[in-house]
């Protein structure tokens, strides 16, 4: 019973931080803070809860497509929680709660399926889990910094001063924060894969190979972006456009073949 109310809780907990924050985005005084992160941190504490029941179980830990995102959109959402606490990111709030409350309608709605793991059998399989799903959050935060990041260039062009440019941080230090998250993800992930490489059998293997293949396709990417803008001063529109290609290729790359297994090819098979 309570495994199927934490979630909705969590909904209403996340429904309540997003709103707080989109109907008062232009007011003068800007969002109800302490209603915002008292509703998100709810939210929170709810998702993992649920998260925990449904994750752990008795068999092992159950990593299906719904556990897997879920988790994500945890980390990504105590992440960006987190820094908003030390440094003002009012635009990123509503989408990190709007999302983790869709988290929550999708997993009161799908059902779960049994994809059993052993961690404490296989430890470099744990290592490199863990270093995989660090390196996506570092890097979905990563994207949705290059986002701020073009709208606060874009408004500083039109010189639209409106009362939500107050809670956005100045652009030199949420562009230094962007390539900060890209280049510390983009080191996770590396580490990732020559895990993966060294220590995990059947890497190369069927069953994994479109994972690594785009996986590596992604670490080239954000490569070439930290050496860009390094040495050639990439930021801007390129650095958006290489950044939105790389974590598209990580979701791909993690979430994709599952989807289309779990999801379309399970239920309609």
């Amino acid at each position: 019973m309570m495994t199927g109310l934490l979630p909705l809780f969590a909904l209403a907990a996340y429904l309540l931080a997003t709103g707080s924050v989109l109907m008062r985005l232009f007011h003068p005084k800007g969002p109800h803070f302490k209603l915002m992160f008292s509703a998100g941190i709810l939210g929170l504490v709810l998702h993992m809860l649920a998260l925990t029941q449904t994750l752990f179980t008795p068999a092992g830990q159950n990593f299906s497509l719904i556990n897997v995102s879920s988790l994500v959109c945890w980390l990504v959402t105590v992440a960006v929680t987190v820094t908003a606490l030390r440094t003002p990111t009012l635009l990123l709030l509503p989408v990190v709660y709007g999302f983790a409350a869709l988290m929550q309608i999708a997993t009161l709605l799908v059902p779960q399926d049994l994809q059993l793991q052993h961690f404490e059998q296989n430890a470099s399989l744990l290592v490199h889990i863990t270093l995989a799903f660090l390196a996506y959050v570092v890097l979905t935060m990563a994207t949705l910094y290059s986002f701020q990041v073009s709208y606060i260039s874009t408004k500083l062009k039109q010189k639209d001063f409106t009362p939500v440019s107050q809670y956005l941080p100045p652009l030199m230090q949420a562009e230094a924060i962007q390539f900060r998250l890209l280049m510390a993800g983009t080191v996770l992930l590396g580490l990732a894969l020559a895990i993966g490489v060294l220590f995990i059998e059947n890497w190369l293997g069927k069953a994994n190979l479109h994972k690594t293949v785009l996986s590596a396709l992604a670490f080239l990417v954000f490569v070439s972006l930290c050496w860009g803008h390094a040495r050639k001063g990439w930021r801007g529109r390129t650095a958006i456009t290489l950044t939105v290609i790389g974590t598209s290729l990580l979701t791909l790359a993690y979430f994709g073949s599952r989807f289309v297994k779990e999801v379309i090819i399970d239920r309609l098979g």
